[in-house]
């Protein structure tokens, strides 16, 4: 009867301890990625946005962003070319990340790599892709913060 015990007390044991591995494993993941919800400007309301940020082999942030219902800037008034995201670090002045695309769903997609960690993204219709000062409204924009 006491060898019955001894396995089952093992059973139990490996099982809570492959639950506890899971459990550790999933909260890391979540800590080293995050979703930032963009908000929108009163200009594009049905628009809907999000960073997920997350870390490369090599340490650095990985910015990805999604849109979604935001028109193609030609439909836009004053019609726009292009639309641009930015990043601009506390402090310092925005960056020119480059174009996102809308695709004919009205979605796009963007991902760069940045070298801050505590930042605001942005995005602004522009005439020309390769301004180096944003020259309209944010149209959705976010706050990144470090956790």
């Amino acid at each position: 009867m006491q060898r019955f015990w001894d396995n089952e007390t093992r059973n139990v044991t490996r099982i809570i301890a492959i639950y506890a591995g899971l459990l550790l494993f999933g909260l890391i993941c979540t800590a080293a990625a995050s979703d930032v919800p963009l908000a929108a400007d009163s200009s594009v309301p049905a628009a809907t946005g999000k960073v997920h940020l997350s870390k490369d082999n090599n340490g650095n942030l990985v910015l990805k962003l999604e849109v979604k219902n935001l028109a193609k800037p030609g439909a836009l008034t004053p019609v726009k070319n292009d639309y641009v995201v930015w990043t601009q670090a506390r402090g310092k002045e925005p960056e020119n990340r480059g174009v996102l695309k809308v695709n004919n769903k009205l979605e796009g997609n963007f991902e760069d790599t940045v070298p801050d960690v505590d930042f605001d993204v942005f995005i602004t219709a522009e005439d020309n892709p390769g301004v180096q000062v944003p020259s309209g409204p944010k149209l959705l924009h976010g706050e990144i913060q470090p956790q």
